[in-house]
């Protein structure tokens, strides 16, 4: 599908409408037209806990024209298991014949940490369901604490110094329950992630996506300044596109030229710091460490 295509489908699916209150320049509401444009049924959607679901639904209003529940940030991925096997039994009872889709939506916050444990339950169980995973790299809805996903270096409320550890490769963490599907996306490449969003959709059995979201608020860049800062941080290969299908990976991009991870940094406030003469060791750390993930991947 060509990108004027795609950008038709995706503002004629009103899912999810305009009016909402996220940030001037947040990825998250792209990333939600995105993916709910690529079903070709019926969805049901559980929001966690996080920037998406309070931006997206503060009474009396509300963004969702689908059948929508908010769950907390532990259990997001137990709620949509419930609604999913109490579809099967209706439509095993003959009670309903619509064929329906389920798809979870939460942040880092509710993905990486306090709601792993029910993705992890949800996924080894089986159930027909797909998870995306908006990542902005910290607990941005209450003020920008660091969460297990915040990269090494960067600074938040709680590492004002910047962090000292990588963050976690959930792809990896869901590619361990054998999963039919998992997948990493960024915001800025629409059709890579629609593709894969389609596939998540007629998969049989939990699909994972992982999308790389530009915070303009905590990450301190201009509103304008998504795409851009996704788009380098795929070039960089700080967050490569690939997918895991059946336990087999396949790299849906490879940059013509690598560039150094520098390029990514330079752009956000948050990494400021690592560019003083007393921190080029830092920069040397990512890139190190970018350099051997990069090159683990293409095996």
């Amino acid at each position: 599908m060509d990108l004027k295509t795609l950008t038709q489908k995706i503002q004629k699916q009103n899912y999810f409408a305009s009016g909402h209150r996220t940030c001037a320049g947040c990825a998250i509401p792209i990333i939600v037209r995105t993916v709910l444009a690529a079903s070709k049924d019926p969805v049901i959607v559980v929001s966690a806990t996080g920037c998406l679901q309070i931006t997206s639904s503060i009474y009396p209003q509300t963004s969702w024209n689908v059948p929508w529940m908010h769950s907390a940030f532990e259990n997001a991925s137990a709620t949509i298991s419930g609604i999913e096997r109490a579809y099967y039994f209706l439509k095993k009872k003959n009670k309903i014949k619509t064929k329906i889709k389920f798809v979870v939506f939460g942040g880092d916050g509710g993905t990486y940490d306090i709601g792993l444990q029910s993705l992890s339950g949800a996924l080894e169980r089986g159930h027909n369901f797909v998870y995306v995973c908006y990542d902005n790299e910290a607990y941005m809805n209450t003020g920008n604490q660091r969460s297990s996903a915040t990269p090494y270096g960067a600074t938040t409320t709680t590492t004002p110094n910047g962090k000292k550890v990588f963050k976690k490769d959930l792809i990896k963490i869901v590619a361990a329950h054998n999963i039919p599907y998992a997948a990493q996306s960024a915001v800025h490449h629409w059709s890579d992630l629609y593709q894969k969003a389609e596939k998540a959709f007629q998969i049989d059995g939990p699909a994972v996506l992982n999308v790389f979201s530009p915070c303009q608020l905590n990450w301190k860049f201009p509103s304008d300044s998504a795409i851009q800062i996704s788009k380098m941080a795929v070039e960089t290969c700080f967050w490569p596109l690939y997918e895991i299908e059946n336990k087999k990976y396949k790299l849906n991009y490879q940059p013509k030229q690598k560039l150094p991870v520098e390029e990514f940094l330079k752009l956000q406030k948050r990494f400021s710091h690592l560019f003083k003469p007393e921190n080029e060791s830092i920069i040397k750390i990512i890139q190190d460490k970018i350099d051997e993930e990069w090159k683990t991947l293409l095996k």
